[in-house]
């Protein structure tokens, strides 16, 4: 069986809710991700940041990026994730279910990775790619709220 882990990015970029979303668009341009973890002072996950909640959620609402922080962007969105040793179909259906390109990858209570369309399209079946590409491609948005 092929688990979340075995194909996930591991050592995702993790910043703290206080982060300002200026330094996240810094970060994504240095090491050329489109999403980053949440996490508060307990080390733990409050969220994701993407590229797109950056533009839909700061740039096109004219919020300052230097004084908005992460959290500011992240209240009451629910993050959908995945257990590091849930199988990989599981990982599909989920990311169907709830049209999303990425999943934090949890161990516990703790992140260990990031596991994105591309991840799945290396390791999944074709039927699975399809399904979930159809599904992410259908979605009115991809804000993972279903």
């Amino acid at each position: 069986m092929t688990t979340a882990r075995d194909v996930m990015s591991g050592s995702p970029t993790i910043v703290d809710e206080t982060t300002p979303v200026a330094d996240i668009a810094r970060t994504f341009r240095e090491e050329g991700i489109g999403a980053v973890v949440v996490c508060n002072n307990a080390q733990r996950l409050q969220g994701v940041v993407t590229d797109r909640d950056i533009v839909v959620e700061v740039i096109a609402t004219g919020r300052d990026a230097a004084s908005t922080k992460a959290a500011d962007i992240l209240s009451g969105r629910e993050t959908v994730t995945i257990g590091a040793d849930d199988d990989l179909g599981e990982a599909v259906d989920t990311m169907t279910k709830y049209a999303v390109r990425r999943l934090p990858v949890i161990d516990g209570d703790r992140v260990v990775g990031m596991l994105s369309q591309a991840d799945i399209a290396r390791h999944a079946d074709d039927a699975q790619v399809a399904t979930l590409l159809r599904a992410i491609s259908d979605a009115g948005d991809n804000s993972g709220q279903g």
